[in-house]
């Protein structure tokens, strides 16, 4: 069982390279929450807390494979007190819905996330800078529209095509794979039917000459004994025929399983057998080396210890037939993941008779498909030096699916084996994949800066909190309610422009509203001013009102005018 990976910035059983996949995602989100802030241009909180709630959204994009619903739910919430997280967002929302297989899950948590942006923004709409509850929870609806919801409905998407995709290809996969098993067991069926009709009828003729011939090597040994030893060579051959025919129905039986009288014994193949092999070709005139590197073959399985034992047989067969009296080193090498069998013969004394030829080659072809059964590989062939070679790969451990694929029904590849990234079509795909996020990403965001504009245009003015008039005595908490906070352009117009501050004053506040009902401006400096801004007034000019205050109380209440920026060019205005 493959360990379970406890990274919690990938899936699981995902490798540990996830992890720089993690931080090169995260790099990239800050950047898109960096590029949102300067197309909205400040939008949400600020500060330190901007800072903290960028970081839980980068935090909460680097675990959703781990953790989808919680994070697209965490972010959800971080979308409605900071906008400009909403592209991490929507990456959430698509990976989320991607991955999620049930469609009720799926739903309820997309439900779930757009809730909780919307109520998020409606709720901290005033301490966000947005303004009221309504316009907050319209500026949250835009959010959960565009960065969630329409994310979440291409992943949905997405991750159902790649499930009909898989299933297809499975679906295709297993309909070959049966018709592969089909054809492969007509074929074992046909070889079943040729090994039948062999043993009925070959079978018994030979049977039939045995016997007669053992009835003629009786009958002549008394009256011609010479012609005995005659009788006896060829009762003696029938036997070795009918062996043979034996190992050869055993042969034609079913693929995967053996049925030759060689392949039943406990010591096939083993050290002991392979060098009773060896012995056999010495005592036939054939000087044969073996080395045997490893351990004994007694516990591995029969098929491979009858494959060795059929690659030493036929290859010494051959040097008897074909290279008689030459030199023959084999060597069997024994390791944890594979047995190497190599019999090499060198030139022999004597060259071959011309009929004999090089032989047909059936018998390397048998060997060949033998140990393709098993999962491994055979060579053969001339040597530099004159001779021939014979070197076989046979794995320990038989692959279950090898005698399948080498009967013509390949392996089922596993589902969740991802394809070789490093192959032209893979890079291929992770390019187009790329590109396609890209221009996901580019449209979510176009969305999202849009839907803002349209609420930004479609909401009204912001009014004050406090309804009553700027009056002398009030706090700075309820002077900043009536006029809406400081007014950070009125200040920079005052600039140089402004009468001077009441020596009492400890701070001001610049504002442009005017209150029909306010109270008139304290006595002294601010009486004159206001005057003299009444007298200056303009259409070209921008009246101001400043507040001072001494300590938490408000103290004066002067009004002026300063000038506006000209529209007129200078050239025309000479």
């Amino acid at each position: 069982m493959a360990p379970i990976s406890r990274n919690p910035f990938t899936a699981p059983g995902r490798p540990s390279r996830g992890l720089w996949r993690a931080l090169g995602e995260v790099t990239g989100g800050a950047l898109l929450m960096v590029l949102t802030q300067q197309v909205l241009g400040g939008r949400g909180a600020s500060g330190g807390i901007q800072l903290l709630l960028g970081a839980v959204a980068l935090v909460l994009l680097a675990v959703r494979r781990r953790f989808p619903t919680m994070s697209l739910l965490g972010i959800s919430a971080v979308v409605g007190l900071l906008p400009t997280a909403g592209l991490p967002a929507a990456i959430t929302a698509y990976s989320t819905a991607k991955h999620l297989t049930a469609p009720r899950r799926r739903s309820a948590v997309l439900l779930a996330s757009t809730v909780v942006a919307t109520l998020a923004c409606a709720a901290f709409a005033p301490g966000t800078g947005l303004g009221s509850h309504p316009f907050g929870l319209a500026v949250g609806a835009v959010l959960a529209a565009t960065t969630l919801i329409v994310p979440g409905l291409l992943g949905s998407s997405g991750g159902q095509e790649d499930r009909l995709l898989r299933a297809l290809r499975d679906r295709a996969a297993a309909a070959e794979a049966a018709r592969r098993i089909a054809d492969s067991e007509a074929r074992t069926h046909e070889r079943s039917r040729i090994a039948a009709e062999m043993h009925d009828l070959i079978g018994h003729r030979l049977s039939l000459i045995s016997l007669h011939t053992g009835g003629l090597e009786m009958a002549l040994q008394k009256e011609s004994p010479e012609l005995r030893d005659e009788a006896t060579l060829v009762r003696r051959a029938v036997a070795d025929a009918m062996r043979e025919l034996r190992e050869v129905l055993g042969v034609l039986g079913p693929l995967g399983r053996d049925t030759g009288t060689d392949a039943l014994t406990d010591t096939t193949g083993t050290r002991s057998d392979v060098e009773a092999l060896a012995e056999e070709s010495r005592s036939g005139g054939i000087p044969v080396e073996l080395t045997w590197d490893g351990p004994d073959l007694n516990d591995r399985a029969a098929q491979v210890r009858r494959a060795v034992h059929r690659v030493v047989r036929e290859s010494l067969t051959n040097v008897h037939r074909y290279a008689a009296g030459a030199r023959v080193t084999m060597l069997v090498t024994h390791t944890d993941s594979r047995v190497d069998v190599l019999v090499r013969n060198g030139v022999p004394p004597v060259a071959p008779e011309a009929e004999t030829g090089l032989g047909s080659g059936r018998g390397h072809v048998g060997l060949r498909e033998r140990v393709a059964l098993l999962g491994g590989t055979l060579e053969a062939g001339p040597t530099p030096a004159g001779g021939f070679a014979v070197t076989a790969r046979i794995p320990a451990q038989p692959d279950p699916g090898a005698s399948l694929a080498a009967a013509g029904a390949a392996p089922r590849e596993s589902p969740s084996e991802p394809r070789s990234g490093h192959s032209p079509a893979g890079v291929q795909h992770r390019a187009v994949k790329a590109l396609s996020g890209l221009l996901g990403l580019m449209g979510v965001g176009v969305l999202m800066v849009c839907g803002l504009v349209l609420v930004s245009h479609a909401s009204p003015q912001p009014h004050p909190r406090n309804h009553q008039p700027p009056r002398i005595g009030m706090s700075r908490t309820m002077v900043e309610e009536s006029v809406y906070g400081d007014n950070t352009a009125a200040r920079a117009a005052a600039a140089g422009r402004e009468p001077a501050h009441p020596e009492s004053a400890t701070s001001c506040m610049y504002s442009t509203y005017s209150f029909e009902d306010a109270t008139p401006p304290a006595e002294g400096a601010g009486r004159a001013n206001s005057a003299a801004a009444g007298a200056a007034e303009g259409p070209d000019r921008l009246e101001i009102t400043r507040f001072c205050f001494r300590g938490d109380t408000l103290a004066t209440i002067d009004r002026f005018t300063v000038p506006m920026v000209s529209r007129t060019p200078p050239w025309e205005s000479r």
